[in-house]
């Protein structure tokens, strides 16, 4: 059976924006419907921070260490992936879907990946290491044909 036969999902995700799809067709054709987007409003770090990292005494008279700034973009992505994850086990618990492919840039990958309930975890065909949030529907079956072709 190929990974992307009919009913097979495939979230498209990149730590800001998720597309939920579903192949309704066949592998040799796919055709992706979106089933549900989900989008968060994550800024940029600098815009999000309020001030300098803070400084905490360190060992010796006098002396003082600077603490390492958080990266609230970053923890927002997170997040997000976490969300996700959720956002599956739902769906997977209805019966959404049987077959999931998880297709997200690398670090986003290993965030949802980090979070997925063994339910979901087991439903995962495939996963693709890229961000492909952009591409118009079209092209997007292409390249997951292309990248499911070389697994």
């Amino acid at each position: 059976m190929s990974k992307l036969s009919n009913g097979t999902w495939v979230l498209v995700a990149d730590g800001d924006k998720a597309l939920f799809l579903e192949n309704v067709t066949d592998a040799q054709a796919p055709n992706l419907v979106v089933r549900r987007v989900e989008e968060q409003d994550n800024p940029a770090n600098r815009d999000q921070q309020s001030d300098r990292p803070g400084r905490m005494p360190d060992v010796g008279p006098g002396q003082r260490s600077g603490m390492e700034e958080a990266d609230w973009h970053r923890l927002g992505k997170e997040r997000f992936a976490a969300e996700m994850a959720d956002i599956l086990y739902r769906l997977a618990h209805r019966g959404a879907f049987d077959r999931l492919v998880l297709v997200a840039p690398p670090r986003t990958l290993g965030a949802l990946r980090e979070h997925l309930h063994k339910e979901v975890a087991q439903r995962v065909v495939a996963e693709i290491g890229k961000d492909l949030t952009n591409h118009p529907g079209d092209k997007l079956e292409k390249v997951l044909l292309a990248e499911l072709a070389g697994t």
